[in-house]
């Protein structure tokens, strides 16, 4: 018998692809199950299924960096933070925290389909009782319109959205005049793909990238210590910590100030069943 579970939770994180650097992830996590039937005719009940496997999923990859081991010039070892993982290309990269914000993995490169695989071998070493295979599967969210990537870290926020690398992939609504913007909306999502948004308080080095072309951000939160340091141009800084609420200001502001008309933005945080918000300027 085999249980189908379909949209049973999601999975935001950042990644590092020796192609593209630093991205921001967000998946559609589904699920299936197979095994016998107990004597009250279910094979897992239901109302069980989500809890289980989203504490698995959320003690491991769920708003971790995933480091794959084998790409190359990336290396890990330990620091007095906990790891240092750097990266040689496609650009200079370097982040220390906690051992528990980093998900590390044995590829030249980290792809949906074996990250599910991976996972479902994890979960299945160890299953529920009369459960005897568990298989999951990863997908991006369908967008009609415009996309964006980012990566970021809330040194403020009690659970892991505190690790200094992790993300998600959004969609964005721009409205002038009442209607929506389609081009505008690509146009900011272009901008924003694979950046790094930063809390500018938490920047130690690089604000003016003129002498080091580098920036570093570094702060200390519940985890542990985090420390950030990326070329200039895949940051973005901002006047505030990068919350979902403001960037959708940020957002409203820039674009108003750029056009010189009043705007209206939504800004999502991954799965459209995620954080949303909205702001006008």
């Amino acid at each position: 018998m085999t249980l189908f579970v379909n949209r049973l939770t999601h999975l935001d994180a950042s990644l590092w692809c020796p192609e593209r650097g630093l991205i921001g992830a967000s998946w559609r996590v589904d699920a299936e199950l197979d095994g016998a039937l107990g004597e009250d005719g279910m094979l897992f009940d239901f109302g069980e299924v989500k809890p289980w496997i989203k504490s698995r999923i959320d003690q491991g990859p769920d708003h971790a960096l995933l480091v794959p081991t084998e790409a190359p010039g990336v290396s890990v070892h330990d620091c007095a933070e906990g790891l240092c993982v750097r990266a040689e290309s496609p650009y200079p990269f370097e982040v220390r925290g906690p051992r528990q914000a980093f998900a590390l993995l044995p590829w030249p490169a980290i792809t949906a389909e074996r990250l599910a695989e991976h996972l479902s071998a994890s979960l299945t070493r160890q299953p529920p009782a009369r459960v005897e295979a568990i298989r999951l599967t990863l997908t991006d969210e369908a967008i009609d319109g415009a996309a964006y990537t980012y990566s970021h870290g809330l040194k403020r926020h009690t659970g892991n959205c505190q690790r200094i690398a992790h993300g998600h992939r959004s969609r964005l609504h721009v409205w002038q005049d009442g209607e929506r913007r389609p081009a505008l909306e690509a146009e900011w999502a272009e901008r924003l793909a694979d950046r790094y948004l930063v809390d500018e308080a938490d920047v130690v080095e690089g604000l003016d990238a003129a002498f080091t072309g580098r920036l570093t951000t570094r702060y200390t939160a519940e985890q542990g210590r985090f420390a950030l340091t990326l070329p200039r141009e895949r940051c973005i800084p901002m006047p505030t910590p990068t919350t979902v609420e403001h960037i959708a200001a940020w957002l409203a502001g820039e674009i108003a100030r750029e056009t010189g008309r009043a705007t209206r933005v939504q800004a999502f945080e991954g799965i459209d069943k995620g954080a949303l918000a909205e702001a006008e300027a």
